[in-house]
């Protein structure tokens, strides 16, 4: 991703912020309201980079490349995807060699350890830093992907 796509896909959620969580929402319903995949969909779709509509695919998608290693957060770049366990979630082994990766929501990296996602039980797509979105029992970086 060039640094102008970055700094638009940026803009570009944040100019999204209070929209909606829907779940089950897709790019039909954009931008009026989202769920979490939709909105990465969409708004990398607006900086010219197509995704897959489920977190899943987009997780398991081979335009992107895989971040290694994440023990901290200081190598992630804005426009990164985070992929996360959640209350809900995807399996699918084939999909990651053989890895047992569970997917249950994804949000976007936009620098200073702050994710901006479509949040459900909260107020649709917010910003969160990093630190605190992750002591959330729910939400486990279990894979990050740059595009």
């Amino acid at each position: 991703m060039t640094e102008e796509q970055k700094i638009k896909l940026a803009k570009t959620a944040k100019s999204l912020i209070g929209k909606p969580y829907k779940y089950g929402a897709d790019l039909t319903e954009a931008p009026n309201s989202f769920d979490c995949s939709s909105f990465t969909q969409y708004v990398f779709k607006q900086s010219g980079i197509e995704l897959p509509r489920s977190s899943i695919l987009q997780a398991a998608e081979q335009k992107g490349k895989e971040i290694i290693p994440l023990k901290d957060f200081s190598n992630l770049e804005v426009g990164d995807l985070l992929f996360m366990r959640s209350d809900r979630g995807f399996y699918y082994d084939e999909l990651f060699q053989n890895r047992n990766i569970s997917i249950g929501h994804v949000v976007i990296y936009i620098g200073e350890n702050n994710v901006i996602h479509s949040k459900k039980n909260k107020d649709g797509v917010v910003i969160e830093d990093l630190n605190e979105l992750i002591k959330e029992p729910n939400y486990k970086i279990v894979l990050a992907k740059r595009f």
